[in-house]
């Protein structure tokens, strides 16, 4: 297991090839701090794993880097471009740059899996019918779904769906890709389906993706590195194996899964005895 900090006096496009580049993030919420200089690198060609118990800011790092939020100080760099200098045109073409891959799918319930793939293609190009066409079902049949192009969302099965999911989040070419809690509800065999998109468009496409979950010993069979978040910053840095060997209480209790451990069971509260004799207030 590494320790990690950024290479010092590389700019964040230089640093070990870093298409996502974030250095001493701070972040906070109504006074509350969420990320305590938090420093975090994909790199290019990789899959890199951010884990995390609940509550730690999985989702708030992926919102910080689709520029949905601002730092509150440190930085954010996506392919070269710090975040905190772009202006909004920059910004949103950045966003053309990545695809992603939302918590349960987020498909559009009122339009067909062809068109829930398409609207990417038709909201940000001028593409001919006939050429959309053609770039959506190569696109569903590299998930296997070519078939289910006419069918509705809601005719879908939770892995299906995800699928239909990950097609719209690879129709435009994306350089990056994000996926945000993929394994979440699915059946062992959507999940392996899952496991097994992830890996193979990583190759066949040649991007970059970071994956956000929990979901450990997934992960551990498809990422390159992996993160572990805890009291705002990374609490580990390695690879799967180099995490799952490390002799970190908190790394240990959240890779084995224990309910007992520097992770508490309790947020943060007065003492209970005290606060029910004396009737205080929450």
């Amino acid at each position: 297991m590494r320790e990690f900090a950024p290479p010092k006096g590389a700019s964040p496009a230089q640093a070990d090839d870093a298409v996502v580049d974030v250095r001493d993030l701070h972040y906070e919420v109504d006074g509350r701090a969420i990320f305590s200089g938090l420093n975090i690198q994909a790199r290019r060609g990789r899959i890199t794993a951010v884990m995390g118990p609940s509550g730690t800011g999985k989702t708030t790092l992926l919102r910080l880097i689709t520029a949905q939020i601002g730092a509150s100080s440190g930085s954010v760099s996506v392919l070269g471009k710090d975040l905190g200098t772009a202006d909004k045109a920059e910004i949103y073409s950045l966003r053309r740059r990545m695809g992603m891959l939302f918590q349960n799918g987020a498909l559009l319930t009122d339009i067909s899996v062809f068109e829930n793939v398409a609207f990417p293609v038709r909201e940000n190009t001028d593409l001919p019918e006939p050429l959309i066409r053609r770039l959506v079902l190569a696109k569903l049949q590299a998930v296997g779904l070519r078939g289910a192009a006419d069918l509705m969302p809601s005719s879908l099965s939770g892995g299906m769906a995800r699928r239909v999911a990950l097609a719209r989040a690879i129709v435009m070419d994306p350089e990056i890709l994000i996926y945000d809690e993929p394994f979440v509800g699915l059946d062992p065999i959507s999940m392996g389906v899952i496991l097994r998109l992830i890996k193979q468009m990583n190759v066949a496409l040649g991007i970059t993706s970071v994956v956000v979950s929990h979901d450990v010993h997934e992960l551990a069979t498809i990422a390159d590195e992996s993160y572990l978040l805890s009291g705002g910053k990374v609490a580990a840095h390695g690879t799967p194996q180099e995490l799952d060997h490390s002799a970190s209480q908190i790394v240990h209790q959240f890779m084995s899964g224990e309910a007992d451990g520097p992770v508490a069971f309790h947020y943060p509260a007065p003492d209970y005895f005290e606060q029910m004799l004396t009737g205080e207030e929450p």
